[in-house]
């Protein structure tokens, strides 16, 4: 079941715009997420009597995906996200494993959102879990966890996760790619296209300890990513760093130089990433409300 979604207040249309025309794209491109952390996930869930996942900057759903697909026994995901066409991305992909599991689509900022009014019958509880992967840093953490706090269930966790980019990534054809990147876009980072990124001011560890959710606990796990050539470029169609209408008429020259440079890089014709895909795992002092 999905329950129908509509604009809540106080969106942010520049960060809609910068991942709306990436949908499709995001969901072809992404990596997922590692094995072990969606078990740890899972963990987080087991022994739950109704669990319950609300997912912030769900993209294409990939976290709610992974975890149905590891049998996580869910009875209702909120999926949040700015951008309408990663919402439909998001419904497509999950529904043939919702089975009994009800899904909202909440097209809102993260700091924004606030549980839409359930249905006559269905549960009203609130999340057991609270997810935010690779989206952290376009959030307004104070105000998040400020919300998290609201709705969260006694026990409930607050996972925030990520492994950096191929920007940050270092490796010989990153750094490559990503001075090629500044030879057409200018050194600093771009972050769509009228602003360049900014680090965030404070680290995710400080807008926890600040937050109810001071109890952290910090999960590493390494991973290694096998890209061919035409993939990165896929990839780099779905940043804020390196997206198509950045290049504008250049963009084409700009994929035929970077194809020629990745090829040149690869071995075997692939090209490695040794990636860390890290979870900040944080919890109520006690598990207070």
């Amino acid at each position: 079941m999905t329950y129908p979604y509509g604009p809540l207040p106080d969106l942010y249309p520049e960060q809609e715009a910068l991942f709306a025309s990436a949908a499709a794209t995001y969901a072809r491109y992404r990596p997922g997420l590692p094995d072990a952390a969606v078990r740890l996930l899972a963990d987080v869930l087991r022994g739950r009597p109704s669990p319950v996942l609300l997912d912030l900057g769900t993209g294409t759903g990939q976290v709610p995906l992974a975890l149905l697909s590891a049998g996580a026994a869910l009875t209702h995901i909120e999926a949040v996200d700015v951008s309408r066409q990663m919402l439909h991305q998001a419904s497509q992909a999950l529904h043939p494993f919702l089975g009994d599991c009800t899904l909202t689509l909440a097209h809102a900022a993260a700091d924004a959102y606030e549980p839409l009014a359930t249905l006559p019958g269905e549960p009203d509880s609130g999340p057991d879990l609270i997810t935010c992967c690779r989206s952290f840093h376009w959030m307004n953490g104070r105000a998040v966890l400020e919300m998290a706090d609201r709705v969260a269930t006694p026990g409930a966790a607050v996972a925030i996760m990520g492994d950096g980019s191929l920007w940050t990534h270092e490796a010989g054809w990153t750094r490559a790619l990503r001075e090629m990147i500044q030879q057409y876009l200018g050194s600093e980072r771009r972050a769509g296209a009228r602003s360049s990124y900014a680090e965030p001011r404070r680290s995710y560890e400080e807008d926890l300890a600040d937050s109810p959710f001071s109890d952290v606990t910090e999960h590493l796990f390494p991973v290694t990513r096998t890209w061919m050539p035409e993939e990165v470029l896929g990839y780099l169609r779905t940043t804020s760093f390196a997206a198509e209408k950045l290049f504008a008429e250049r963009h084409r020259a700009f994929e035929d130089e970077a194809l020629a440079l990745l090829r040149a890089h690869a071995v075997d014709g692939a090209l490695v990433e040794e990636a860390t895909f890290r979870v900040l795992l944080a919890r109520r002092p006690g598990g207070a409300r």
